[in-house]
């Protein structure tokens, strides 16, 4: 299926890597689809009844990992729709739902996920959301909720994901540099405080004043320990962002003049027998309320 453009009204970016469609930050976002997929249990672990999806959204889909394996593990649904502002990601995701043999069913749109959405009210009965920290401030958060509000039918899901926003280790310069992001995220506004868990802990809140019902939180923590498969996707996360977050983190804290050698002992760490990094990842959902009904009028 084409790509739709939707850039008229394109915001400015606000995304944390300067160039969201390198190649570099193609890789990091494949290895961080696998981590939290894999992490939480599966697609939609939570959802143990999902014969009522049959139109799904995945908002700021990257690569399309999520979506694709959604349409791959869940054949009944009939259409499932990735929307993302970078064309190249959307290219990306096209070949990969090709090569898949998942095409028919799967859609990729470039669109500006901050402007109005381009589809029509009550369209989808799941709309997916995950680790929009990593673009969207907290005075974002309302325009976006009111908009997945609008295209999710009475009834649907509107079911959210968000990692702290960084690991907690027990080592000193991968400490570090997690701090350095903590402050850079803070202070660009994308942190509602200056804690790791600032937007898992507000979502479940804000979602209620929009008067999501049956709202449920679902908490993992995920350990990544050297020498294991998940300890090896971490530090390659680690690898790629180390670099490709250097431009915003110079634009909203102080860098430390011994940057590059904190970043080398941060990945030795990681290679560590003894080192172990702990991830929560938190998913939140609720179903959007039904009309209220007038009563009948007797004569």
């Amino acid at each position: 299926m084409p790509a739709h453009r939707h850039f008229h009204d394109e915001t400015p970016s606000t995304y944390f890597v300067g160039d969201r469609s390198s190649k570099d930050e193609l890789t990091r976002l494949t290895i961080q689809e696998q981590m939290v997929t894999a992490s939480m249990g599966g697609i939609l672990p939570e959802q143990t009844n999902t014969s009522g999806l049959q139109r799904i959204l995945d908002v700021a889909c990257g690569p399309g990992g999520w979506l694709i394996s959604a349409a791959k593990e869940y054949p009944a649904i009939s259409h499932l729709v990735g929307v993302d502002i970078s064309p190249k990601m959307i290219a990306y995701a096209q070949k990969q739902a090709q090569a898949e043999q998942v095409s028919d069913r799967v859609q990729f749109l470039v669109m500006d996920v901050q402007r109005t959405l381009s589809f029509p009210d009550d369209h989808f009965d799941l709309v997916n959301q995950r680790s929009a920290t990593s673009f969207l401030r907290t005075w974002d958060w309302p325009k976006l909720l009111s908009e997945f509000l609008r295209i999710t039918r009475p009834g649907g899901i509107i079911r959210l994901t968000e990692p702290d926003m960084m690991p907690v280790s027990n080592t000193p310069a991968f400490t570090r540099h997690v701090d350095l992001m903590v402050e850079a995220f803070y202070h660009s506004g994308h942190l509602f405080t200056a804690n790791r868990q600032a937007v898992p802990d507000e979502l479940p809140s804000l979602l209620h004043r929009f008067g999501l019902q049956n709202l449920h939180k679902r908490d993992i923590p995920v350990e990544y320990r050297a020498g294991t498969p998940e300890g090896q996707l971490a530090f390659e996360n680690t690898r790629i962002g180390i670099r490709t977050a250097l431009p915003f983190l110079r634009k909203w804290t102080k860098i430390p003049d011994d940057y590059e050698e904190l970043g080398q002992r941060a990945l030795s760490e990681m290679q560590q027998p003894d080192f172990v990094a702990t991830w929560n990842i938190h998913t939140i959902w609720g179903n959007v309320p039904e009309p209220v009904s007038s009563p009948t009028q007797t004569r």
